[in-house]
């Protein structure tokens, strides 16, 4: 039969937001161990834009024609064969998806498709996937964060910072966001977490005085490490860790290695949700 028909965001070269165009295409059908999303909302991601421009490692970039989008949340149109634990009409959000989700629908594996509590908008569950599970990753997977532990999350405003903020929190640990505006800092603050503007000079000095008796922070999540990891790296207390979620390129200020004997501390990395 037919294919049916439905719009989506399409990428048919790498460039600019420019290159994304609204065009129809056939509707995505379900294989075994997959499920067809009807999306209500689709999360946008940093790693969105770096694939969509073409930067993102190379043997990591979609073929081109590709629809963008990993996260979003809607309801179960169909599903494929094989078990599930959705069935069709369930609220869902989606922790990644094949065909992608800036459509009306999108297919994702099962694995992929958890069950949405009533009390969770579309909106919102719309970034839970790629912020929570890079954030959780990087506290629990790359390294075991301990309770009591001092987090500083390095530009704490954002999704994978809001997201890290909580976790950290409800692990039991005292947590330290930087933001650099009004709106960030107090949405630091809401999230439970010490706000500091990593605008305003000499804030790593107030960072690591604001630390228990001085000493430094266990772990820093670093989201931007191409401006920050030079200064990250006198802000750890002795066995610390450095976990790079985020960077543009080489770093601009100078790295002292001698800063990472002197505390036996690590540098680790993370690729989003791996």
């Amino acid at each position: 039969r037919a294919s049916e028909m439905m719009k989506a965001v399409s990428v048919a070269e790498f460039g600019g937001p420019e290159v994304m165009k609204i065009c129809e295409v056939a509707r995505p059908e379900p294989k075994e161990g997959e499920v067809l999303i009807k999306v209500y909302a689709a999360g946008v991601n940093p790693v969105d834009t770096y694939k969509r421009a073409g930067t993102y490692a190379k043997h990591l970039l979609p073929a081109l024609p590709f629809t963008p989008g990993a996260d979003g949340a809607g309801t179960v149109e169909a599903l494929g064969s094989g078990d599930s634990s959705v069935a069709v009409g369930d609220r869902v959000w989606l922790s990644g998806s094949l065909s992608g989700t800036y459509a009306e629908f999108c297919v994702s594996k099962s694995s992929d498709v958890h069950p949405l509590p009533a009390s969770i908008s579309f909106k919102d569950a719309g970034g839970i996937g790629t912020a929570y599970r890079t954030a959780y990753r990087s506290l629990f997977t790359r390294i075991q964060v301990k309770s009591q532990q001092v987090v500083l999350v390095h530009g704490a405003s954002g999704g994978v910072g809001v997201a890290a903020i909580q976790l950290a929190r409800a692990h039991g640990c005292t947590v330290i966001g930087t933001a650099g505006t009004e709106e960030g800092l107090a949405l630091v603050n809401a999230q439970g977490a010490e706000a500091i503007s990593h605008k305003k000079e000499g804030y790593m000095d107030e960072i690591k005085a604001k630390s228990p008796n001085g000493e430094g922070v266990d772990v820093i999540l670093e989201m931007a490490a191409h401006v920050n990891l030079g200064k990250d790296l006198p802000l750890l207390k002795r066995g610390g860790t450095v976990v790079v979620i985020g960077n543009k390129g080489m770093t601009e200020t100078p790295i002292n290695p001698r800063a990472l004997m002197l505390t036996e501390s690590s540098i680790v990395g993370v690729l989003g949700v791996g």
